[in-house]
This record gives structure tokens, C-alpha cells and sequence, in this order.
């Protein structure tokens, strides 16, 4: 007999997927059916959905219970509300353009009865830290991720979380993800230096002590709060949660948290799985 408070939940990015059960009532992981794989996300339509339903048929074999729904966080564009894949032209999902996904997915599962339901992967990742920290009775809650790419998401109580899409908002003399990602610190420490590392990590393990590195670091943190006085005055909320790989060095960017003062800043206790918590959510009520 299915359990009602158990949902199946998938990540599904780019070049992965993830699933894992999430128990809803108290909006935890059951941490032994986390599964994880490799997608090939240019293969085709039925390569790719296989894909994907026997990773979430692997992950249900993990529990003897039954669940009742799928939750999914899955990157736009694609409409989320009748589960439609919109990608075209990025170099993933080509194939699944235009196709409406639940049917298949639920065929291939063997579960015709599993409602499905979409949310976009930047807001899966504030939904999932909302409801996870249990942070779910505030007001309104924006949220941040810096890694390969700037996703940004607004919470507001009662509603479900959704894309701020600010990415490509124009900046300096391009826009703000140019400033704000992995790249920016690849491309900006081989201009200081002319060492091409691979990412901030790599940066930091083998040249914390230079100069160049603390100017790095300073051009960073100054378009950063750019960018936070710019979202939280478009939406008029001073609360983040802020995640991805970049926060890890959160402390070097950060030394002097004074500069933070006019907001009220948490770094994702969840992170990357957080967007599982979210995609699970969206069975709340």
C-alpha cells in the first residue's frame, strides 16, 4: 500500500539526474535511495527518457514502501505547468523539444495513477532551503545560486517559489551572470596573471597568498553586493539564501561581514540537495 507521506523526487540537470525519497512530513531525505546519474542530455528523446526512468525506478527499488507522486526540478525554459520541455539551441534536451514528458515517464515507471508535477531547478533549490530550514512561515525569502551559472528565485508565503530569471540583466559591459560565475574568476585571474587555472578552487589552493587574488576577490564581493542591492530592491525583500560551489569560499570573499549588514544573508544548509526537498514540496498541500 503506497505511503502517503513518501514523495519520489528528481534533480535532473544538464549532464545528471537524482532522485531520492523525501518524506514529507518532516521534509527529509531518506539518505539510502539517493541516486545519482550520468545523463547523456543530446542523445535521443527515448535514449533520454530511458534514462531518467531507470534511474527513478532504481531509486524506488530502494524502499519497500510505495510513493505516491513525483516532484521534478528540471531547467527552463520548459512549462512547468503541463510538463512540456521547452529547450532548444543549449546543448541539452534538443530531442525532448516541444514533448509533453509525463506520459512516458509514467509509462516506462509502470505508474499511470503517480501524479507529476515540475518546478524549475532555481527555484527548487530556495523551495527546498524554505521548507527544509523550516523557514516556510517567513514572508518573503529570495534565493541565489553561484556556480557555472547565476540562477535567482523569490519565495513569497503561501506560493510556490519560481525563476527570477535575472541572469542576463545588463551589467558593467555585459551582463550580471558574466560577473558572478566560474568564469569570472577563470577569465579575470589569467588577465591579473596570466596563469589559466580551471576554477576558484583550483585558484585559491595554489595562489590564496598573491596579490592578485585578494584584488580578484575584492572585484567579486564589490559586484556581488551589486547584485543583491539590485534584487532585493526589485522585489523589495531583504532575505537570502545563497548557495552553490563559490559560497564555499564564502569567508575569503566575505572577510568583513559588516558589508552585509543591510540584508540577512544564510548559505544553503542543503545545497545540492536541496532541489530534491523542493521538487518534493510541491506536494505540501
Amino acid at each position: 500500500m503506497p505511503n502517503q507521506e513518501l514523495i519520489l523526487s528528481c534533480d535532473i540537470g544538464g549532464t545528471h539526474i537524482t532522485s531520492a525519497i523525501v518524506d514529507k512530513t518532516t521534509w527529509t531525505i531518506l539518505e539510502e535511495t539517493i541516486t545519482r546519474n550520468h545523463v547523456n542530455s543530446q542523445a535521443d528523446a527515448k535514449s533520454i527518457l530511458q534514462c531518467w526512468t531507470g534511474n527513478m525506478k532504481s531509486c524506488l527499488s530502494k524502499i519497500p514502501d510505495a510513493v505516491t507522486a513525483i516532484g521534478i526540478a528540471a531547467p527552463g525554459p520548459f512549462d512547468y505547468e503541463k510538463g512540456i520541455a521547452l529547450m532548444k539551441g543549449q546543448a541539452k534536451y534538443d530531442s525532448l523539444y516541444q514533448m509533453e514528458v509525463s506520459e512516458p515517464i509514467k509509462e516506462l515507471i509502470g505508474q499511470p495513477d503517480y501524479p507529476i508535477r515540475y518546478i524549475n531547478d532555481a527555484a527548487a533549490f530556495l523551495q527546498g532551503e524554505v521548507f527544509g530550514c523550516g523557514l516556510d512561515q517567513e514572508e518573503c525569502i529570495l534565493g541565489i545560486t553561484l556556480g557555472t551559472g547565476l540562477g535567482s528565485a523569490v519565495w513569497q508565503k503561501g506560493e510556490k517559489a519560481y525563476d527570477a530569471d535575472l541572469w542576463d540583466t545588463p551589467y558593467q559591459e555585459s551582463i550580471f551572470e558574466e560577473y558572478l560565475v566560474t568564469r569570472f574568476f577563470v577569465k579575470r585571474f589569467a588577465a591579473l596573471t596570466g596563469i589559466e587555472e580551471a576554477g576558484l578552487r583550483e585558484i585559491l589552493e595554489k595562489h590564496v597568498e598573491r596579490p592578485e587574488t585578494a584584488q580578484l576577490l575584492e572585484e567579486y564581493r564589490d559586484q556581488l553586493l551589486d547584485f543583491l542591492y539590485f534584487f532585493s530592491q526589485k522585489y523589495t525583500c531583504n532575505r537570502f539564501v545563497i548557495g552553490g560551489n563559490i559560497t564555499k569560499a564564502w569567508d575569503l570573499i566575505f572577510p568583513d561581514k559588516s558589508m552585509l549588514k543591510p540584508y540577512h544573508i544564510e548559505i544553503g544548509k542543503f545545497q545540492e540537495h536541496a532541489a530534491i526537498i523542493g521538487a518534493a514540496s510541491l506536494f505540501s498541500n
